[in-house]
């Protein structure tokens, strides 16, 4: 065998102990060939010992040897490298949760000492039996810094600098208080768990003025970095109609006082916009930290009386901001605090109350701003870490534009501000269930060039939209928004589209449509283009195919939608549930305009957040307990679903001909009523009257539940792979619940998919909706079908049989690879045949 040692001078023995010492030249050589082909093929090397007469002393074969040193030795400083990242990473993991633990523990010993004295005054205030007495135990037993209001001091003036100064300095020292400090009752927020890869720790608020909520994370940015990149707040939170800096006063220590007006937009028809009219303070701290806070100015503080237009309702930003600290060996530590008072006692004037959790659930604030900060400037760090392109060719930031532009046109629909040159029509109806807004002269078309709206006028064109909001009942939105993304032709009506693009047929902006007479039923083709890290966040390409051909005897084009889903991932714990559509044409142009429409569908919870913990929907979690705890966790499900409301918003733009408005108007009606009722009758077919205890959906008509199935997979596997007819829970060994942890699925006759656990859906990139119109043919290609054919007879007289290695597709039409099959029979509790399981073993996207 060939022995190397390796060094900068590389000393070679090759069969024999003859020894080679590299000269640095040869060495030169050998690199610049290794940096343009780092693994030459047998001819490349013999030419470059012909082409090198430096070389020409050195055999073929300790040239390839060279070859693979030099390669083992970059994957090793890459290796080396990347868990050096990954310690750097879990040390500052470990410090952020000792500074956790060390907050709790002081939180506990404050709530010990305070139990204690109260527990003291309330003894001597029944030996007094006083009034008075007990009056002042109430009031001495209050912490400091807990829900008390904060006192107001003359100095703190803000028509001048020092007052500012001041105000600014208070507002410090109490976000310090609430980001690092006990100042607010944080408990940890369901369902985010944290660890080095997890989005952080997150925790809301209990039982404090107002709502508030806090996270803290990892990113790979520096301090200055970050803090550019939060500023920049209409970025990332996509709620943020506009942010305006009024005035910026330099203070002595090197940071700024800015004066802000931020409008935020109104999350659905039923309720008014936002504004803040705040002071923000950027300023370094002795341990080389950097910290913005901020906080909102009121009228005893020198700020505005109201709001400058009545379409706002003016809220209160209590002291919030972000404390980014510099990590060793470069990155930073980021803790953001959100705190705010929407004005709760409008509420009760201007809002429905069925919609108040909008206002008033922490967790609500936590997805929204406090998460989609954290979560944009990991997406940030991931993108220059990588230096990758996005998907379709597309740079991240071209994509994320693309994001932020759906996002704020389905916005600018929901709300129809004024300003934006919406005005309403009315209805002959004496109940208007569809609320109709128009834009005959549209000055903020999403993404279009300045001059785009005159000429868009010229036309004697404009912007309809048609929106609605209702209430739905036990209808869990993520389920929703993944059944409305994955069956479009089951609520969308293509001859209406037809008719809305007529009247712009020779205008620029015209908007892709389905011509008359078209069928694209079954045609819907999703393309995946980018997502964020934690996968709460998809954009995609939809493409609609026509079947055969169009009245003019050639093949149709196909319709194309630029699309936004949003809070179906695995961490959009009470985040609402969105889906936004544009038409674009197949350039994929940036400056294109995009008139987005679309639903979105919050969850209406309590403000006080439930301690219960949510459950995985894994086979093997469901497997882990008895039918004790199986029953139990029914009627947990049971009970949470009865309780469980979220509110539609919907809304859609059509483009039209001034002359053509009361028709559209009444067509676009007509069109959204219609949409209504389909998602009404989704709606009930998914409700959890209808789902399944375990998974939230009933399998066809005559099926088990899934817990009755999964129970059923398991034993008939563990009968077969283990002979072990015993089918009691209790005997699991934790080697096979990690096993079913594989993609597992299951097949009924005719051969459709009708169950799968988590591992599964994600390989085939479905839902559990969807999974029953996936056959087996759409799965696997020809060559694995035919072996499973060839075995399907093995498998019903031995129980079970190994397929070999294969390709199988997605529902995207993402080719995976996979090393084997595992297919066992599964037998029901009459160990009668029921269905076939399938598990892929190390699958992976080709």
């Amino acid at each position: 065998m060939a022995m190397v040692v390796l060094g900068k001078g590389q000393k070679l023995a090759v069969d024999g102990g003859k020894y080679v010492r590299y000269t640095p030249e040869q060495v030169e050589a050998l690199e610049r060939v290794y940096n343009e082909c780092p693994k030459p093929s047998s001819i490349k090397r013999q030419q470059l010992i012909r082409e090198c007469p430096i070389l020409s002393n050195i055999e073929p074969k300790q040239i390839k040897v060279w070859f693979q040193n030099r390669r083992c030795r970059e994957k090793q400083k890459k290796e080396a490298s990347r868990l050096q990242a990954v310690n750097r990473k879990l040390t500052a993991m470990n410090k952020l949760l000792m500074e956790e633990n060390d907050r709790l523990q002081k939180q506990v010993s404050q709530l010990v000492y305070d139990n204690g004295y109260m527990r003291q005054q309330l003894h001597n205030a029944s030996a007094t039996t006083t009034d008075t007495s007990c009056e002042s135990v109430v009031t001495s037993g209050q912490r400091p810094n807990q829900k008390n209001p904060t006192p107001q001091h003359p100095q703190r003036d803000a028509n001048n600098p020092a007052g500012l100064l001041a105000i600014a300095e208070e507002t410090l020292a109490e976000f310090l208080s609430k980001a690092t400090g006990t100042a607010v009752d944080w408990v940890q927020m369901v369902g985010m768990k944290p660890g080095p890869d997890s989005i952080g720790i997150v925790a809301v608020s209990h039982n404090s003025n107002g709502v508030a909520a806090r996270a803290c994370g990892l990113v790979s940015l520096e301090p200055t970095k970050v803090v550019e990149l939060l500023k920049d707040r209409t970025s990332w939170f996509h709620e943020c109609r506009c942010l305006d800096v009024l005035t910026v006063i330099p203070t002595g220590n090197g940071g700024n006082i800015e004066l802000l007006y931020m409008q935020t937009y109104a999350p659905t028809t039923l309720a008014p916009a936002r504004d803040f009219w705040t002071l923000r303070y950027t300023t370094g701290l002795e341990d080389g930290s950097l910290v913005v806070c901020e906080r909102s100015l009121n009228p005893a503080t020198g700020g505005p009386v109201g709001p400058t237009t009545s379409v706002f309702v003016r809220a209160e930003m209590l002291p919030s901001g972000y404390l980014i600290r510099p990590c060793e060996g470069g990155g930073s530590m980021i803790y953001i605090v959100d705190h705010v008072d929407m004005d709760v006692g409008f509420l009760a004037s201007s809002v429905p109350e069925v919609i108040r959790p909008l206002y008033e659930s922490p967790k609500v604030l936590a997805q929204k701003t406090t998460l989609a900060a954290l979560r944009h400037i990991r997406q940030i760090s991931q993108e220059t870490g990588s230096e990758v392109g996005g998907g379709g060719g597309h740079q991240p930031a071209v994509l994320r534009n693309f994001t932020q532009r759906l996002s704020r046109g389905f916005n600018d629909a929901v709300n129809g501000f004024a300003d934006d040159g919406w005005s309403f029509i009315s209805s002959d109806a004496s109940i208007e269930d569809v609320t109709i807004a128009i834009n005959s002269c549209p000055n903020k078309l999403q993404g279009s060039h300045i001059n785009s709206s005159a000429r868009f006028s010229s036309l004697g064109c404009g912007i309809l939209c048609a929106k609605a909001s209702m209430l739905l009942q036990n209808v869990p939105p993520a389920l929703l928004v993944c059944f409305l993304r994955e069956h479009r032709s089951e609520w969308a009506d293509f001859g209406i589209d037809a008719y809305s693009a007529v009247s712009l047929r020779s205008s620029p902006y015209s908007v892709p449509a389905v011509r008359d007479g078209s069928d694209f039923s079954g045609n819907q083709v999703i393309l995946p283009l980018a997502h964020t890290i934690e996968k709460d966040e998809t954009l995609e390409v939809v493409r609609l195919v026509e079947h055969g051909f169009s009245q003019d005897g050639v093949l149709s084009r196909s319709v194309n939608f630029l699309q936004l889903c949003c809070g179906i991932g695995e961490n959009a714990v009470g985040a609402c549930a969105q889906l936004v559509f544009a038409p674009i044409d197949e350039t994929f142009a940036v400056e294109t305009p995009l008139l987005a429409s679309g639903f979105r569908i919050m969850p209406l919870d309590p403000k006080e957040d439930s301690p219960k913990a949510t459950r995985t929907l894994d086979l093997a979690s469901t497997l882990e307990a008895g039918s004790g705890t199986a029953a139990c966790s029914e009627n947990e499900t049971a009970c949470n679903a009865i309780n469980s409301r979220s509110v539609l918003t919907i809304a859609f733009q059509f483009t039209f001909e001034n002359h053509l408005q009361d028709n559209v108007a009444e067509m676009a009606r007509q069109y959204v009523r219609s949409v209504v009722a389909s998602v009404q009758r989704v709606a009930m077919a998914i409700a959890p009257s209808r789902l399944s205890s375990s998974l939230g959906a009933r399998h066809t008509l005559g099926s088990p539940e899934v817990h009755a199935l999964t129970g059923w997979i398991f034993r008939s596997y563990r009968v077969q792979e283990y002979a072990m007819p015993d089918s009691h829970e209790a005997n699991i060994s934790e080697d096979l619940k990690c096993y079913f942890k594989k993609p597992c699925l299951c097949m009924v006759v005719p051969p459709i998919f009708n169950f799968a656990n988590q591992a599964g859906l994600d390989m085939l990139e479905t839902t559990l909706v969807a999974l029953q119109d996936i056959t087996l043919d759409k799965v696997l290609d020809d060559n694995s079908r035919k072996v499973l054919y060839a075995e399907f007879p093995k498998i019903m007289q031995q129980g079970f049989a190994y397929l070999p290695a294969g390709i199988c597709t997605s529902s995207m039409g993402r080719p995976i690879s996979y090393e084997q099959i595992i297919a066992w029979k599964v037998l029901n509790e009459a160990d009668l045949p029921y269905c076939l399981a399938f598990m892929f073993v190390n699958w992976s996207f080709v």
